[in-house]
């Protein structure tokens, strides 16, 4: 359970013993120094904060330190020599005096214990995994016991932590005593029904047992069943700890001394009581439940190693008064300790329990059923859960405190009040108190994190879910020498001494080497010298690897110093030397701000690693000026236009030429320095520039913006369009279903635009009103408008083609125009042709792909041969493999179309010039039809999921209608009241 460590085979004393070495993470991170305790916590391994309290503990034990210190490498070996073959070396003591000398000398935040698990066999499972600390106290003396064997430090342990119990079962008839003597290392004591340490002691080494009645005892002397008693005393004490003893968390009121008075519990008391007196040094405490939580220790600096400085309350922050307060208020308001309070103060030794339920009324004007009874009942049920604290009679009529539970922390113990010689003066145990108080300095040793505290705190610990599992105690009368206090290096062997002043050595030395590559910058200096300014931007005349100066440098630096430096490393400059913040741009260098402040450090001034300087006087580059700043700044814009038209149809051709501008600039400036006064420009707002949906066409009211408030930066584009006045749409190459963006302003003429009445572009009403607006002939956005064939507008509108999309542009904008960048599609007018959705089926799946508009032209023939002729020539497809169906959406069915030449009847053959737009197709504009591949998929079903779902809903319809029909049938030939009526069409949901 606890690795090789605990597996209770201390074969650690064998040749190369630790066998293959674990491979350990070491950390990459420089160790953090101490804090201002000037102590070391220890790092957590990721469950191992009960071992870290332990090793603690053990190290603020002065007598075992330095009993362990005095055992010399000539007895325990050397960890240099581990890996030879005929060594003998003792690795766990080895490894617990290095990691004893780290957390004394060592500058560090925290010291690790990974070589000291290392030695214990553990792997890293053991070492995420959290044990009872008192095991691992026992099993961990065991282990050095085992380790320390033809050593001088052979009875170590022994000599610290070893004591006797003795137990005497007494006759009452021969007055034979029968006696056995047991050995411990720490004393384990009961805490449930128990109010502290003292009374555990108590009715553990006082208390008689009395064998009588049914329970007798067989007295050997007697050889006959007697009454006998039976006792349990300390013979002998040395160093050693209490532990609670319970599997569950008894988390109820335990109290123990910092000083307690063992001579009760002792079986020779001739000597004086200063003998039996026990200081409290270490308390570890345990929070969570009893199969898991986190350990920490408080602990007493004996030899103030540390620096023992508590937070006063005048240089506490406001968070922590409030919670300070709010710590004390709720002390104040434990009922537990208001009536303990009540029954101290009662000269009467037992009052009744409705006078404690008055008193309280009295004390905090509120009574115990009002503020205590939701939270802990009634009042005679909570004095009986805090038995033994309070004592009710036998009737519960009446209340006592108990005689123990008078003792309270920080004073003297007092083990029994009727026994007499155990009784020290008030007088003598206060000065006593006061004297021991004034030199008590108290840490909180958590893992890595160590903090003082007062002695106060300690009482925290006597009750709760985080309450002290282990109380280690150390004889009073043990002083320690003048030169033990607060030096570390104290009995510390040489050969440690000298390692870790090595150490710090190499640990300042990392320090200053971190602390000097974390506060190191990288500023790249661009000399002016080597630049040229055109096109808005810094160009280098050189190289970009020839005109940067790479400098390393402390961030700490002023600049001040900065500029001496620079002047060193160019020797040729003449006059003022200034340096600005650039910054590299796709335009090219840029310089934004002067620094300045001479007395400023780097960082104070925000340079960062990596920053660009640019060195120069301040107010020209190659006798030309520089404008500096962000509303300066140079942007590099992808400017698109159109490079004419080409007479054999391949379509429109653009030309992209890349120019700077500054950010501040408008777009009708733009226009100007491209030579376009009256172009409309368009940008990309985003995607590709391919995609007609992506471009936008600029309104005049914004073409006075800058570039920075239209949104266009580094890498944007933009289309600029000059209008020829003699296009047509044949020239236009506009198409059946194109899409034209339509401006703000007039109406095209009506001899060129006609608005369609549905959406398969059928022409209706002449725009005819010329100077309507487009509000006022109501056209919208989506809206569809036929252009006739002939010249397009040829004042106020315009089309220019953006990729595959045609913009139908306004010149001079009308500010009354709502309908900015209106959309509309355009069809190119001619009555013989009949537009089809065509929609291909995907194979292998009862679906199709998108659909196309299809035009055909039936100004010949409209059968089925000539469909099937042009939808195999649109797929460029054999007419054989393919199979086409018209589908009826209010039917949800699909109506195969085929050839009347592949009818057997002679009569229907007649019929192959019939019309598709006659019976049973009745073929028109806007008809879907489906088209299946049989070369890639051989099923002839054109049906859908959709359709299947729409022909079960239609038949569901049709049933509940029939339902209908017959519920109405029924009430009209049944004679209902009228209140039974009421109810059957509520039923049914009229």
């Amino acid at each position: 359970m606890f690795g090789n460590l605990f597996d209770e085979d201390f074969s650690f004393l064998s040749n190369n013993q630790c066998g293959k070495q674990k491979s350990k993470h070491k950390d990459a991170e420089l160790l953090v120094p101490r804090e201002s305790t000037n102590l070391s916590g220890i790092k957590n391994q990721g469950g191992t904060c009960y071992l870290n309290s332990l090793l603690q503990t053990l190290l603020f034990t002065p007598e075992f330190r330095e009993a362990l210190f005095s055992i010399g490498p000539e007895e325990l070996g050397s960890l240099e020599d581990n890996s030879k073959p005929e060594s003998k070396v003792r690795i766990i003591p080895l490894q617990l005096q290095r990691l004893f000398a780290q957390l004394l000398l060592l500058d560090q935040h925290a010291a690790s214990t990974a070589d000291l698990t290392d030695s214990f066999g553990w792997n890293s499972n053991e070492e995420m995994r959290q044990h009872d600390v008192q095991e691992l106290n026992r099993i961990l003396f065991s282990a050095l016991e085992t380790s320390l064997v033809g050593t001088s430090g052979h009875n170590l342990i022994n000599q610290l932590y070893h004591g006797t119990v003795v137990n005497h079962i007494v006759c009452k008839e021969c007055k034979n005593v029968s006696e056995r003597q047991e050995d411990f290392l720490d004393l384990t004591v009961a805490v449930k029904d128990v109010s502290g340490l003292e009374e555990a002691l108590w009715n553990m080494y006082v208390e008689e047992e009395h064998f009588e009645k049914d329970n007798l005892y067989r007295c050997g002397a007697c050889n006959k069943l007697v009454e006998a008693t039976k006792s349990a005393k300390l013979r002998k004490l040395f160093n050693f700890n209490f532990e609670k003893c319970e599997r569950y968390k008894e988390i109820s009121s335990y109290a123990f001394p910092v000083r307690i008075n063992l001579k009760p519990f002792c079986e020779q008391t001739e000597v004086d009581d200063f003998k039996y007196m026990y200081e409290l040094f270490s308390v570890i405490i345990h929070k969570g439940g009893c199969y898991g939580g986190h350990y920490h220790v408080y602990i007493r600096d004996i030899d103030e190693l540390g620096n023992w400085q508590v937070l006063e309350e005048s240089n506490m922050n406001d968070e922590d008064k409030d919670l300070k307060d709010i710590e004390n208020a709720k002390e104040k308001e434990n009922p537990l300790r208001i009536l303990r309070n009540i029954l101290l103060e009662e000269e009467s030794k037992e009052i009744a329990v409705d006078r404690l339920a008055q008193k309280l009324l009295e004390k905090k004007s509120v009574s115990w059923n009002k503020k205590y009874r939701k939270q802990h009942g009634p009042i005679r049920k909570f004095l009986q859960s805090h038995y033994p604290t309070f004592l009710l009679s036998s009737d519960e009529s009446k209340v006592k405190l108990n005689d123990h539970h008078k003792l309270h922390f920080g004073s003297t113990s007092q083990s029994n009040p009727q026994n007499h010689e155990v009784k020290m003066s008030s007088e003598k145990a206060t000065t006593g108190l006061r004297e021991y108080s004034s030199e008590s300095h108290w840490f909180d040793l958590n893992d890595s994190k160590v903090q003082p505290i007062r002695e106060q705190e300690i009482e925290k610990q006597f009750q709760g879910n985080e309450s002290a599992y282990m109380l280690f105690y150390r004889q009073s009368q043990m002083t320690r020498p003048s030169e033990a206090r607060g030096n570390p290096r104290y009995r510390v062997p040489i050969h440690l001494l000298n390692e870790m002043d090595a150490a710090n050595i190499k640990l300042q030395k990392k320090r200053a080497e971190y602390d000097l590559a974390n506060n190191s910058i990288d500023l790249h200096l661009h000399i002016f010298s080597h630049y040229k300014f055109y096109n808005g931007a810094l160009h280098p005349v050189v190289s970009q690897k020839e005109s940067v100066l790479d400098l390393t440098i402390d961030k700490r630096k002023t600049l001040g110093e900065i500029q001496q430096l620079v002047f060193q490393l160019l020797e040729f400059w003449e006059g003022d030397l200034v340096l600005s913040l650039a910054k590299l741009l796709p335009a090219g260098l840029h310089i934004y701000q002067t620094l300045e402040g001479d007395d400023s450090t780097l960082s104070g001034i925000g340079l960062s690693d990596g920053a660009n300087i640019f060195v120069w006087n301040g107010k020209e580059v190659d006798g030309v000026e520089v404008l500096t700043g962000i509303d300066h700044e140079p942007v590099l814009i992808n400017v698109l236009r159109l490079a004419g038209h080409n007479e054999g149809r391949v379509g429109q051709q653009f030309m992209e030429s890349q120019h700077v501008f500054p950010c501040s600039s408008n777009l009708r400036a733009i226009c100007d320095a491209l030579m376009s006064p009256e172009g409309i420009v368009l940008k990309n707002h985003s995607g590709s520039e391919k995609d007609s949906e992506n471009w936008k066409v600029i309104p005049e009211e914004d073409m006075k913006q800058t570039l920075r408030d239209i949104g266009l930066k580094n890498g944007s584009s933009i289309l600029v369009l000059d209008m020829p006045e003699d296009y047509t749409v044949k020239e236009a190459e506009l198409k059946m279903g194109s899409l034209l963006g339509l401006c703000s302003g007039k109406a095209p003429t009506a001899t060129e635009v006609r608005q369609t009445i549905d959406w398969c572009y059928e022409a209706g009403d002449a725009l005819s009103e010329e100077a309507a607006t487009l509000k006022e002939l109501n056209i919208c956005s989506g809206d569809i408008l036929n252009v006739a064939e002939g010249k397009l507008p040829p004042k106020y509108f315009f089309f220019k083609r953006v990729g595959n999309l045609w913009i139908l542009c306004d010149i001079n904008v009308d500010i009354y125009f709502e309908n900015v960048n209106c959309i509309v599609y355009v069809s190119y007018y001619r009555p013989k042709d009949l537009l089809l959705r065509v929609q291909m089926g995907i194979p292998e799946e009862r679906d199709y792909y998108h659909p196309v508009d299809l035009v055909w032209d039936i100004s010949k023939e409209c059968t089925a041969c000539a469909l099937r002729q042009r939808i195999a020539s649109y797929y460029s497809l054999p007419e054989e493999q393919i199979e086409i169906a018209k589908y009826s959406p209010e039917k949800f069915e699909w109506i195969p179309i085929c050839s009347w030449t592949q009818q057997v009847s002679k009569r229907k053959k007649k019929k192959k010039g019939d019309s598709l737009q006659l019976s049973p197709y009745n073929l028109k504009d806007g008809d879907i039809i489906g088209v299946k591949n049989l070369l890639l998929d051989d099923s002839k079903d054109f049906s859908t999921m959709k359709d299947d779902i729409g022909k079960q809903m239609q038949k569901q319809l049709a049933m509940e209608k029939t339902r209908y029909i017959l519920v109405f049938y029924r009430i009209y030939t049944m004679p209902f009241s009228q209140q039974e009526f009421m109810c059957f069409t509520a039923h049914l949901g009229y």
